[in-house]
């Protein structure tokens, strides 16, 4: 039987109502008590006590650290709340990419003390996901999905079915505590060593039409990374406001700009259309067909290892706990 350590974070998962609204406020040993009859040795940490909305990068590498320094579990937990998770989702993914068991990460869309709450369902169902898996990697298990940590995007703000695989299939279906797995993911550890480190000094922006070219004046001053989620297949405006002169300049000045879709399924191909050549000749670094919370995590990955412009394209393009199609 697996020994599981659990580390709880927080969440809705955890919440009780208060009086300016839910927030995290179930106690450890209330938290422990559903673990209570669980099957097999568990242990239990509490970490932190956050709602996710204050979840920061610092907190994964907190997170990845615990696990690291427990090595003689067989499979780890972490209970988080929803609407960070696909972010520290993909975090752990590249901070513990050359680490060789399985990390759980799962919460709730309803507090674990209300009524009719997806908690238990999810807790259980990541407590299967812990025992059966038997391949490396961080997973969301969630409305008895599980799916690989780079691919996890929160897709509805309610229902119980709240998160989806995106551009990936699902590794597993649980059903009535029935496990089936439905693609089993090679083992990946990338091309430099995991460990800690994040260099958060990154940005994000949604290409819209009417965006002004002033932002990237301010994203060289920063020396900043930059994340641009560009219309369609990769395409910027380089009519009137020149979107793609903005580009080149961060590139000349060695600064990179990861170009994503705002579209969330089905990758890009920035090839296709000369807007998206232009952007590519540009400088732009095309991130097929990832999500943008796995390119978030990765880009503060690498850029705390490198500097080097080229050296990040690389390892941007490089797939890495399966961030990138292989299929």
């Amino acid at each position: 039987m697996k020994k599981i350590l659990v580390l709880a974070t927080g969440g809705t998962i955890v919440s009780t109502a208060h009086k300016n609204g839910l927030a995290p406020g179930m106690t450890i040993n209330q938290l422990s008590a559903f673990f209570d009859s669980a099957e097999g040795p568990i242990d239990l940490i509490p970490l932190m006590d956050k709602d996710s909305t204050n979840m920061q990068p610092e907190d994964w590498i907190k997170m990845s650290q615990t696990i690291r320094s427990h090595p003689d579990f067989d499979a780890y937990l972490i209970t988080h709340g929803t609407d960070t998770m696909a972010y520290t989702a993909a975090g752990l993914s590249y901070l513990l990419s050359d680490f060789e068991k399985p990390v759980i990460i799962t919460g709730s869309q309803i507090p674990l003390t209300f009524e009719h709450t997806d908690a238990k369902k999810n807790i259980n169902d990541a407590l299967l996901a812990a025992r059966t898996i038997d391949f490396p990697g961080v997973y969301a298990v969630f409305d008895g999905r599980v799916i690989a940590g780079t691919r996890a995007v929160k897709v509805k703000s309610k229902s119980f079915d709240a998160f989806d695989s995106i551009n990936f299939p699902l590794i597993a279906q649980i059903e009535n505590q029935q496990f089936k797995i439905l693609y089993r993911p090679s083992f990946n550890p990338g091309p430099i060593t995991s460990r800690t480190g994040l260099n958060t000094n990154i940005y994000v922006i949604r290409a819209f039409p009417g965006l002004s070219v002033k932002f990237f004046d301010f994203i060289e001053q920063e020396k900043a990374g930059l994340v641009i989620e560009s219309l369609g297949n990769g395409g910027l405006p380089s009519v009137g406001r020149n979107l793609v002169a903005g580009v080149e300049k961060l590139s000349q000045a060695g600064l990179p700009v990861i170009i994503t879709t705002q579209i969330m399924n089905e990758g890009q191909d920035i090839d296709l259309y000369e807007v998206g050549q232009r952007v590519e000749q540009a400088g732009g670094i095309t991130a097929g067909d990832m999500n943008t919370e796995a390119i978030v995590a990765k880009l503060m990955w690498v850029m705390a290892r490198t500097q080097d412009l080229s050296q990040i394209k690389k390892i941007m393009q490089t797939p890495i706990a399966h961030d990138l199609d292989q299929l």
